[in-house]
């Protein structure tokens, strides 16, 4: 007959085995509603907000959407928000390369929603249209000012417009310029903001602007460090570009108004445009495109190659802009011929003028669309 002894340990260790598998099935159960969780985050269904009157009823004839198109062969990722499909289009060509704008550019275009279709796109390459299989010969500037005039006409014929406006920031206002120079026929006119002009130059005078600053501040590391790479033309050119940049932005030549940086995490943390999927994209976008544009600009001079544009133009400045240099900007400015045009200077602002003064900007956009609906080839004085 089993001792008492021996069925309590026969019992304990029966017990310590249902513990164990229930323990087991525990953790795979948490394991499986994690991985869950994490798959919902990284995949979940992107969107926007749609826009809405002070009664919180969808406008009748606004339009909000995030969709993708082909252009080039590539799919990409285009918002588009307005309060009135029946205003004039207005496309945004973000910087970088590879510095998208979906994730958070509603936070500052709202203004622009009621008098503008504003559409942001994520060039080839870049934030939600960046793919894997995408290599540097798919990023050719000529691919680039394809994809930049198909999608021009894409909105030209979905909303019934004879002609948009085009704005292009820092890279993206070399790939406006490129576009507007080949197809001037599809644009009521051009607004470069962070304009580059003369890359060579704008290097030099970023470069002695930082070590004069450093120099003032008395920051021994900054100026051990630029002096360790000295002034460009650089040795290891994207390195160096680098470190000089991020003096740059300590000495708030590149935002003063603003944080994109931070708008940009947040956006893919929380914003609906953005899944956590397309926040590994748009880290891997920030250097595919860099790696395969930057080689191609790294020496242009506008005023040798574009002196001329067939349609008004607008540069929007930022006083402390020392990003893409202002002074090289209006030194361009004096050369181009244009039908009209216009330097106008934002006194608060760097890189950002049209993120860190969004009245200031909105109100220079809204005059430009009165001229132009008005008198289709005039700019106000």
């Amino acid at each position: 007959m089993p001792s008492l002894v021996s069925a309590e340990r026969h019992q304990y260790n029966g017990n310590m085995r249902k513990t164990k598998t229930g323990s087991k099935h525990k953790k795979i159960r948490n394991t499986v509603i994690a991985l869950g969780l994490l798959l919902l985050f990284l995949l979940f269904p992107t969107w926007t907000p749609s826009l809405k009157d002070e009664h919180g009823a969808v406008l009748p004839n606004s339009v909000a959407s995030l969709e993708e198109v082909e252009l080039g062969g590539v799919k990409q990722s285009i918002l588009i928000r307005g309060k009135d499909r029946s205003n004039p289009v207005v496309l945004f060509l973000h910087g970088g390369p590879g510095y998208p704008q979906i994730a958070y550019a509603r936070r500052y275009q709202s203004e622009l929603e009621n008098d503008f279709v504003v559409v942001n796109w994520d060039q080839r390459g870049a934030g939600k249209s960046y793919h894997w299989n995408l290599t540097d010969e798919d990023m050719k500037l000529d691919t680039l000012i394809e994809d930049t005039r198909q999608l021009t006409e894409y909105l030209k014929e979905r909303f019934q417009q004879p002609k948009i406006f085009i704005v292009g920031h820092s890279w993206g206002s070399l790939l406006a310029t490129w576009t507007v120079q080949k197809y001037p026929e599809h644009y009521y006119a051009y607004i470069g903001v962070g304009q580059v002009a003369d890359s060579p130059q704008g290097e030099l005078i970023s470069y002695r602007y930082v070590l004069e600053e450093a120099k003032r501040r008395n920051l021994i590391e900054a100026v051990r460090e630029l002096e360790a790479i000295g002034a460009p033309p650089y040795q290891n050119p994207r390195e160096d570009a680098t470190l000089e940049r991020k003096w740059v932005m300590a000495f708030g030549g590149s935002e003063r108004g603003s944080d994109t940086y931070a708008d940009m995490i947040e956006g893919i943390l929380l914003a609906p445009e953005y899944s956590w999927m397309d926040g590994i994209r748009l880290v891997l976008g920030v250097f595919f495109p860099r790696h395969a544009i930057l080689p191609q600009t790294r020496n242009v001079k506008l005023a040798d190659t574009v002196p001329e544009l067939a349609v008004p133009v607008i540069f929007c400045m930022g006083r402390h802009d020392y990003m893409t240099p202002s002074a090289v900007a209006y030194s361009y400015f004096e050369k181009l011929k244009a039908p009209e045009k216009q330097f106008i200077w934002f006194e608060e602002s760097a890189h950002f003028p049209h993120f860190e003064e969004t009245e200031k900007f909105h109100e220079v956009m809204l005059e430009l669309k009165k001229a132009m609906m008005r008198v289709p080839a005039g700019i106000p004085s």
